[in-house]
């Protein structure tokens, strides 16, 4: 059988949490989900290029397993907003709702309540093709849930391994009697498997944002920017010293891949060895977050339907792509991961 799934028992930060092993034995591939920490995808493992065994194409923190930081390792899902909100304050409907201030900080709200609580697991499902993990979280499973989110939620994600391909589908519905308020994103660390000891100055990386949003104190102002210079990744740039932590824009949705009909978002190579990533997503997966941590040793590229802060830029009237689900409602998304392990080098055509 190619594929085949086991559940294991893991502690990571003093919690336990059941993880699902998703493998792919042709590929070969290895996957890991774990459940009590937010559902996140903590690894995906492909064939090494240069030897046999496998490499990893997400970062994990080499603290993980005794501190858990809930954001600073593998694919966090960021729901029912992703990045900040100013002051933890916002308004809907009239009504002033307060978050708690648990950024680094401790002045805005952060990333939301997903990846820091444990999912249940909904379903195992595997196929001649592919296999899928899909776990659930609703605002009933968030302490003081009803006080901190003013409309119920439920959001279902499910992790689908295939030949060379990695995607998350969400699913989001509204079980309410008035519309839900929500944004979603996900904060995946890559590494390049050339990545030497983890530098990130021959990783090669490209983008389909054309703008950026004017950043203050990690927040925007509600101005954009076209990209210039260092900060247009239109064509394909080295990281070299790049210390990003930014947020892009005007993603256009044209190139398509011909398979999924997703749109491309960005792609990771490396300037001397062959291998290319490729991010592809649903239309409504409108800014990019780019950051580079501190440790250098992997780059994330965040997909997002909204910006930071959208809550209140939206309330100010800008379009900033925070949502409104009507009662009864739901909305499907998809972002895809593509590893190309025999691509050429993806040789840097802009300055760095």
């Amino acid at each position: 059988m190619r594929y085949t799934s086991e559940i294991l028992d893991r502690t990571a930060g003093g919690k336990a949490s059941p993880v699902v092993v998703l493998r792919d034995s042709r590929g070969p591939q290895r996957v890991e989900v774990w459940l009590g920490h937010g559902f996140n995808t903590l690894r995906w493992q492909v064939a090494d290029p240069t030897r046999s065994g496998l490499v990893d194409l997400l970062y994990v923190d080499p603290a993980w397993e005794e501190t858990a930081v809930p954001t600073r390792s593998g694919f966090p899902i960021l729901f029912p907003f992703p990045n900040r909100i100013r002051d933890g304050h916002w308004v809907h409907d009239g009504t002033p709702q307060q978050l708690p201030l648990n950024d680094s900080t401790h002045k805005n709200a952060i990333h939301g309540f997903s990846p820091r609580l444990p999912w249940r697991l909904l379903s195992l499902d595997q196929d001649v093709d592919e296999i899928s993990v899909t776990g659930e979280l609703a605002r009933a499973d968030v302490p003081d849930g009803e006080s901190l989110w003013p409309v119920d939620f439920r959001i279902l994600v499910t992790v689908t391994l295939s030949a060379n391909r990695l995607t998350i589908a969400s699913e989001i519905t509204n079980p309410d009697t008035q519309p839900l308020p929500w944004g979603l994103g996900y904060h995946p660390y890559f590494r390049h498997p050339a990545q030497a000891d983890g530098d990130l100055s021959r990783v090669t990386l490209q983008t389909a944002a054309r703008s950026r949003w004017e950043l203050v104190d990690s927040l925007p102002t509600g101005v954009t920017e076209a990209v210039t210079g260092k900060h247009d990744f239109q064509s394909p740039r080295l990281l070299a010293d790049h210390h990003l932590d930014d947020l892009y824009g005007d993603l256009p949705n044209g190139r398509r891949n011909p398979k999924s009909g997703l749109f491309w978002r960005a792609t990771l190579g490396h300037a001397d060895a062959p291998g290319r990533l490729e991010m592809n997503t649903s239309p409504i997966f409108r800014e990019l977050v780019l950051f580079t941590p501190p440790h250098r040793k992997a780059v994330a590229i965040e997909p997002y339907t909204c910006t930071t802060d959208a809550a209140n830029l939206a309330a100010a009237g800008k379009d900033v792509g925070w949502q409104l689900l009507p009662p009864g409602g739901s909305n499907l998304n998809v972002v895809e991961l593509i590893w190309e392990p025999n691509a050429a080098p993806m040789v840097p055509t802009a300055a760095s």
